[in-house]
Parts: C-alpha cells; sequence; structure tokens
C-alpha cells in the first residue's frame, strides 16, 4: 500500500480538508474549544445577572471615568473608545494577512505594527479601567444582609430633581478613635485581618446627622428603572440598625456598585479576556520580527500571519459578546 507524501501545505494523508493547511485547521480547532468556554463564561454572567436582576449593578453608573477628565460624568465613553481601538486593530490585521497574499512585506510590516500598537493600548486602557473599579468612587455602606447602601442627594438640573451620588469621604466625620487591625500576633493566631476601611460605620452615621441633605439609595431597582431612594427617616433607620461595614471600591469580596458577583464576573472575564489580548499581543510582536527579518519572504508564504490573525479576529470577536454581556444589557 503506498503512502502519501504531503507537499507543501497538504496534509500527511494526502488530503486537504476545507482547503486548508495542517496549522489553520489547528488553529480553528482551538478557536472553537476557547469559543465553548466563553460561552459557559457569559452562560453563567448571564444566569446570575437576570437572577438578581433588581439589584444588578447599572453599567452607566459603574463605567463612567475617563482618563485625565476628573469629576466629569462620561457613562461608557471610554469603554467605547477601547471597544474601537481593539476593532480598528481588527482591521489593520486583514490588511496585513490581504498584504501578505500578495507578498508585499513593507504593508505587512506596517500593518502588524498597527495591530500591535492597537493590541497595547486596549491592554493598558483595561488594566487603567481595573484599577478605577478597584478603587471605586463614592464608596458605600454593607449591611449585615450583605446589601450595599449608597449616598446622595437631590440638586436641581433643568428645572427638575435629580439625584447625584455623594462620596463618603465628602460628608463622613473624621473619628479619633484609633482602630487598630487584629493580627495574628495579637489575637487568633490563625486569623488576619483584612486592611481597614478609611471611614467606620459610627462616622457615617455622624456625617448624615450633621448632614440633612443626604439620602441613603439601595442597592433595588424600582419600577421606574432606577435605584431606590429612602426617605430621610428611612434613611437613618437603615444605617443606624442594619450598617455593618464601609465599602470603598470592588474586589472579590465587597463590591460598592452593588452585588459582590457582579464584582467576581468582571474581573474573571474580562481578565481571561485581557490575558487573551495580551498573549495575542506577544505572539504578534514574534510575527512582526520574523516579518521584518524577511523569515516569510523567504518561504514565500505569509500563512502565519493569517493564522495568528484568525487568532486575534476571534479576540475580537468575543470582546463584542463581552462589551453586550457587561456593558450594554
Amino acid at each position: 500500500m503506498s503512502t502519501a507524501v504531503a507537499e507543501g501545505k497538504t496534509w500527511g494523508g494526502g488530503n486537504q480538508p476545507l482547503q486548508a493547511s495542517y496549522g489553520k485547521m489547528m488553529m480553528w480547532f482551538f478557536i472553537v474549544s476557547d469559543a465553548l468556554t466563553f460561552s459557559g463564561f457569559l452562560a453563567a454572567y448571564g444566569f446570575s445577572r437576570f437572577k438578581f436582576i433588581d439589584a444588578w449593578p447599572i453599567a452607566d453608573e459603574v463605567f463612567t471615568h475617563f482618563p485625565f477628565l476628573h469629576g466629569v460624568d462620561a457613562p461608557m465613553y471610554y469603554v467605547a473608545f477601547m471597544t474601537f481601538v481593539l476593532i480598528m486593530s481588527s482591521v489593520t490585521m486583514v490588511l496585513a494577512v490581504d498584504a501578505g497574499h500578495h507578498l508585499d512585506k513593507a504593508k505587512v510590516t506596517l500593518y502588524m505594527f498597527l495591530t500591535i500598537i492597537g493590541g497595547l493600548i486596549f491592554v493598558g486602557s483595561q488594566a487603567w479601567e481595573w484599577n478605577t473599579f478597584i478603587k471605586g468612587d463614592y464608596g458605600a455602606v454593607q449591611t449585615k444582609g450583605g446589601n450595599i447602601l449608597q449616598f446622595g442627594e437631590y440638586v436641581e438640573e433643568d428645572g427638575e430633581q435629580v439625584f447625584k451620588r455623594v462620596a463618603v469621604r465628602d460628608f463622613a466625620a473624621n473619628g479619633h478613635g484609633e482602630r487598630v487591625v487584629h493580627e495574628r500576633k495579637n489575637g487568633l493566631w490563625f486569623v488576619d485581618e483584612g486592611t481597614l476601611p478609611n471611614y467606620t460605620v459610627d462616622e457615617v452615621i455622624h456625617g448624615l446627622q450633621a448632614n440633612k441633605n443626604i439620602l441613603v439609595r439601595t442597592q433595588f431597582i424600582n419600577d421606574e428603572g432606577e435605584k431606590t431612594v429612602l426617605s430621610r427617616g428611612e434613611s437613618m433607620n437603615q444605617i443606624m440598625k442594619n450598617g455593618k461595614l464601609v465599602v470603598e471600591g470592588a474586589n472579590l469580596h465587597v463590591n460598592e456598585y452593588g452585588s459582590p458577583l457582579f464584582a467576581d464576573f468582571f474581573f474573571f472575564i474580562t481578565g481571561f479576556h485581557g490575558f487573551h489580548v495580551f498573549s495575542g499581543v506577544v505572539i504578534n510582536i514574534i510575527i512582526f520580527f520574523n516579518v521584518v527579518l524577511g523569515t516569510y519572504e523567504r518561504r514565500k508564504s505569509y500563512e502565519m500571519v493569517e493564522k495568528v490573525g484568525l487568532y486575534w479576529h476571534f479576540v475580537d470577536l468575543v470582546w463584542v459578546f463581552v462589551f453586550t454581556f457587561f456593558y450594554l444589557v
């Protein structure tokens, strides 16, 4: 029985399924398997999102920051910028692949370079967004039941009363009592206490008593699609009876914006996608230097550019779904 020998891009079996080389087929297998992984993560997020639909953070109130524009309310602007940059990097990757088909080394080099720059901007932007999300903006009080109580006041804008958030640091009274972090050396040997918040619940209560215009807003959404604002009496009652801990920012345990599950999914899914983008940037840099060195020019084939392009387009497509789930829905 004769054995077929692979020639060029033909598989070892002598056939060429879907007119693709072995390397491209393996890239497609990886993309399909990774797509199933992301699908599972997003499905879990969607289930949790609608299970706690009446207490889920509102994206327009969470992602309102823009670099170098402190105090400016710019909901979703920077996220839209990040998305635009990633999509444009996918466009430059298409142009690089097309230039490779024409064996145009100069254009492949240019478009690969632009793709790398776009990827670096996106990864850097995501790191900045994480940092902003972790630090928080206004702060809140966590109740004994694990819910979040935020603060604000009504101000007049264009003849209407609008509820505006107020940061805890702007009204909480500065206490004079000393707070000691519990460590193994001064308590239970197997227990360490986390970093203490900047303010205590008692300081928040004193601040509320001194500022009659500040009200409490719960994390629960009313029939108008807005978070429920309590009356002055209800606000004081909630803080004094149920206030447990002052929360600033978000992490895997607490979240000043609402349900801790939102922060958990945000860090995990956007972090997992960010790792994919970072990996893609590293691979693109390696391919870029091979292009500059003329490796693929000598081979008379830029298929490696095409294979890494498939991965980059996949990362771009996944972000479209992540963007939709976290920021638009």
